[in-house]
């Protein structure tokens, strides 16, 4: 799988009764046998408050490449993709439950995931051979 781009962001109100500001996006853009695909995650915008209990992170931005901040809506579709395989198959995928969130997040080597950051902050894809690269084995 080659890593195109990963970008988030948060959802403004179109319709005065929407509830889309309560939301953000994730995307993932990828490339794998020869098909680019993407896949979007939409999830509550409060769990990026979570991000001290998921990451190892303090606060968001999480980190910074040299081009820009990484926010936490820019990485969750990537460790969503990285997590469940079942999901190169999909286009959406919907969490409003902060347990399932977490669940993404058990034993991900985040120090690997900066690196796909840069890769792609400089306009070289990143290819990742086998997701469980980027578990921390125990």
């Amino acid at each position: 799988m080659r890593i195109v781009a990963c970008n988030g962001f948060g959802l403004e109100k179109e319709k005065s009764n929407s509830p889309e500001e309560f939301f953000n996006r994730s995307v993932i853009q990828y490339i794998k046998d020869g098909e680019e695909k993407a896949l979007n995650v939409l999830y509550l915008r409060y769990f990026d408050e979570m991000v001290t209990q998921w990451t190892p992170y303090h606060a968001n931005p999480v980190f910074q490449t040299p081009k820009r901040e990484i926010f936490m809506a820019d990485l969750i579709a990537l460790v969503c993709l990285l997590r469940d395989q079942s999901l190169l198959n999909r286009k959406r995928l919907y969490i409003n439950s902060e347990k399932e969130l977490a669940g993404y997040f058990e034993n991900i080597d985040f120090q690997k995931l900066e690196k796909v950051f840069i890769s792609i902050d400089q306009a070289k894809p990143y290819d990742i051979e086998t997701p469980v690269d980027y578990y921390i084995q125990s």
